[in-house]
């Protein structure tokens, strides 16, 4: 297909070494691996070390849930616990990313969180994992935002979207799987696409992670495009990556 990393989102179960010779057989470098917060907090070194038994350089917090989320009382402690968390990666010679969403970008003071959270967290301890797709969905512009943090910028997660009008659906995260996963979702005006079938300007994106430093552009889709499979979706946004030279 053309890929030649992968990002996890969970073992589901598996140990390392049974994951190991599969990356080997598909010619596939394990990049990073999106860990909840409070898998780290509960089990760090044991998160730490599977990881690094796969070869992966990076970790990254994929989701704050509520509590823990900009305006809620848990979010000073979040980022202390991020903080935390950080330090043992970095001793352990990884890097803790910070996947973003769109809530992130709610002012505090008149700054986003979202820079809130990197400003007190040094570059040391945390560097930024932007995806494009919640950039554009909160309203900012995502190649602005790449080239923003330029130099901490390790990893950039391309994504596309359609979303008709300005207004985001209500229920919006039903369609990641996180919130409400036993319902259907009920935002079917909002749709994940392979890259270039969306509104997100790739080419821009692309450059900008280029210029801010990146090592690896990472392709994510939350959900199929509609009558493909995941793998033909993960096809088309490959496809796509390679007319542009990539």
């Amino acid at each position: 297909m053309g890929y030649t990393g992968v990002e996890f989102a969970g073992l589901y179960g598996f140990e390392p070494e049974a994951i190991l010779p599969l990356l080997e057989k598909n010619k596939l470098a394990a990049v990073s691996a999106h860990v909840p917060l409070e898998e780290m907090l509960e089990k760090p070194q044991e998160v730490i070390r599977d990881y690094q038994l796969l070869g992966c350089r990076y970790l990254a917090m994929p989701y704050l849930t509520p509590d823990r989320r900009p305006g809620s009382d848990g979010f000073q402690k979040t980022i202390r616990d991020i903080e935390t968390f950080g330090r043992l990666c970095a001793a352990a010679g990884m890097t803790l990313l910070y996947h973003n969403h769109d809530f992130e970008f709610e002012k505090i003071g008149g700054e986003y969180a979202l820079d809130m959270i990197y400003r007190t967290i040094s570059p040391e301890y945390l560097q930024t994992e932007i995806d494009t797709c919640w950039v554009h969905v909160a309203g900012e512009d995502p190649a602005a935002y790449i080239m923003k943090y330029t130099g901490r910028a390790p990893l950039v997660h391309l994504k596309d979207f359609v979303m008709p009008g300005k207004s985001k659906p209500a229920k919006l995260y039903e369609l990641i799987g996180i919130e409400d996963k036993d319902k259907e979702p009920e935002a079917p005006e909002f749709s994940f696409m392979p890259l270039g079938s969306g509104v997100q300007d790739m080419p821009a994106i692309l450059d900008a992670s280029l210029r801010a430093g990146a090592s690896w552009v990472v392709v994510e889709q939350d959900r199929p495009a509609a009558g493909a499979t995941p793998l033909e979706s993960a096809k088309r946004s490959r496809d796509y990556l390679g007319n542009l030279g990539w």
